[in-house]
Order: structure tokens, then C-alpha cells, then sequence
């Protein structure tokens, strides 16, 4: 039995459960498009920091944060189209917008739970990225699995450059005891900018770990944490180019991030996905939790 519950929390929280499994999402429209909690049998999958969800001119750390047009930051927040500068924020600005929930399918006959919620450019986002576009991302929910449906359309009258991924947070226990499994023999730190071969471990005792790992050999990668007895298993297309995994001292989170590009792509042209006028793309990302 699936189901799509709606409650007016401090925002329009769409509650999807599939009781039979005991999984439940929340998605928040209208704070950019967000999952913030997804539980299984009563346990968090995703991490949040609900006090600083309270605020809405801060961005929200937790659930799983929409990236789009770009991922990562630019040198000085700018990049240049058609010889005109523009500037953009870290991660541009659909995680901050208002998106509209639209479809929904649950019932005795529906075989998940699912809910798509949209995102159309406005003069708001004109005003940084000069381009028509509607996003519909489709979350759905079946047993111990989450996966994302994404469409992006371009609806102007010239190509639109993007890049686009998502950046979940999974909460965690003891970080010495995560074993991931990255499908690449490299990264880069983005601290330093240094390429470094990888051997699937990290130093949690660094304040800071952000790395992001391309060259990707296969389209899954996988993370134990042997303290919560949780193993999540994260499958993307090929439009994910780059896993980035970012983590901070003292926080209870890990962020494994699929990215359609890396850094500065608006610039560079590097894994740069181009839409034709009238074009759209598709693009699909799941999430499997298994407790052990």
C-alpha cells in the first residue's frame, strides 16, 4: 500500500510511505525541490540540520540539495555567454528557489509512491542564466528504494548550456568505520587542486574532505557504514560524469554527490551537457538502502 499524505509544517510537506516497507520521504516544494528526510522502518537515511531549515535565507544542509545550472563554484562566482559576464552562486540556484508540486501517483494499484515537483525560469533566473528551461524531477518510492527521475527542457530559442547533479547528505556514525566503494582510481582535492591516486580510504582526521572523482569505470558506487549497519548503494546514467565526496569534522554526515560536471564547466566547456533549442534531456539517479 503506497500513499501521498500532505501536512503544513513550517512549509507544504508532501509525506510519501510505503507502508509494506515501512520507507517514508518528505519533500518540501517550495524549498528548492527538496527531499529532507528519508526514513526506513523509523531510521534516517538522510541527514538534516533542522534548526538551520528554519531559516529560509540560509541553504539547507540535509536531504538532498538540487544542483543546477552548475556544480561547484566559479571563479569569482562568474562566467561569461555570448561575451556578456554573469554571476552565479555555488550550485546556482535551484536548491534556493520555489519549485510546484504537480503529479502524484499512489493507490492499490500503483506499484510505488511517486511525486514530481517542477521548476520554470522566471526574470529571477534570467536575470543570472539567460535561458528558458523547465526542470520536472519525479521522486519515487518503492520498498528500501529512492530513485530521482530528472527532465530538463530548454525552452529558449538558442542552446543552453548546464550542468546539473545533487548533493544528498547520509547521516552517519563513527566515520572510521565507512567503507566506500568509488568506481575510479583518482581524485581531485579540491582544496589543492591536486590529483591523487585513490586506494578507497580517507583521513576523517582532516577538518575538511572534499574530493571529487572522475574517470568513472562503472555507473554505481557503494557505502558501508559499519556503524549503523547500513550499506546504500548509489546508481546513476551516464549522465553523471563525477562523484564528489565531501565530508566536515564533528559532523554527523557524508555527501556523495553524483555530477553531471565538474567545476566551472559553464566555462570551461568540460562535460558541459548542451541543449538544443526545444531539446530536453533525461536522466535517472537511485538510491538503495539495506540495513544489515
Amino acid at each position: 500500500m503506497f500513499s501521498i499524505a500532505v501536512q503544513q509544517q513550517q512549509y507544504k510537506t508532501y509525506i510519501l510511505s510505503d507502508e509494506a516497507a515501512g520507507s517514508q520521504l518528505e519533500v518540501v516544494p517550495e524549498r528548492g525541490g527538496i527531499i529532507t528526510r528519508w526514513r526506513i522502518q523509523g531510521q534516517e537515511i538522510f541527514y538534516l540540520d533542522t534548526e538551520r531549515f528554519t531559516h529560509p535565507d540560509l541553504s539547507v544542509r540535509g536531504g538532498n540539495p538540487i544542483l543546477f545550472p552548475i556544480c561547484g563554484n566559479l571563479p569569482d562566482n562568474t562566467y561569461t555567454h555570448n561575451g556578456q559576464q554573469y554571476t552565479l552562486k555555488q550550485h546556482g540556484f535551484a536548491r534556493e528557489l520555489p519549485w510546484k508540486a504537480t503529479e502524484q501517483e499512489t493507490g492499490d494499484k500503483a506499484s510505488k509512491a511517486s511525486l514530481t515537483v517542477v521548476l520554470d525560469s522566471n526574470e529571477q533566473t534570467k536575470a543570472v542564466y539567460p535561458f528558458d528551461f523547465q526542470l520536472a524531477f519525479t521522486y519515487e518510492l518503492q520498498g528500501n528504494t529512492l530513485e530521482v527521475r530528472q527532465q530538463y527542457k530548454n525552452l529558449s530559442s538558442t542552446p543552453m548550456p548546464f550542468s546539473a547533479g545533487f548533493h544528498p547528505y547520509f547521516l552517519c556514525g563513527d566515520k572510521t568505520q565507512l567503507e566506500l566503494e568509488i568506481p575510479s582510481k583518482q581524485y581531485q582535492d579540491n582544496q589543492t587542486k591536486e590529483i591523487h591516486s585513490f586506494d578507497g580510504s580517507f583521513d576523517f582526521s582532516r577538518d575538511e574532505i572534499d574530493f571529487a572523482f572522475g574517470q568513472l569505470t562503472s555507473q554505481s558506487a557503494t557505502a558501508i557504514d559499519h556503524s549503523r549497519k547500513l550499506k546504500l548503494t548509489l546508481d546513476y546514467d551516464d549522465f553523471s560524469t563525477y562523484l564528489v565526496f565531501w565530508t566536515v569534522k564533528g559532523k554527523e554526515f557524508y555527501c556523495l554527490e553524483p555530477w553531471s560536471a565538474t567545476r566551472n564547466s559553464l566555462n570551461t566547456g568540460d562535460n558541459l551537457t548542451v541543449l538544443a533549442s526545444g531539446a530536453s534531456r533525461t536522466a535517472s539517479v537511485r538510491l538503495t538502502a539495506n540495513f544489515f
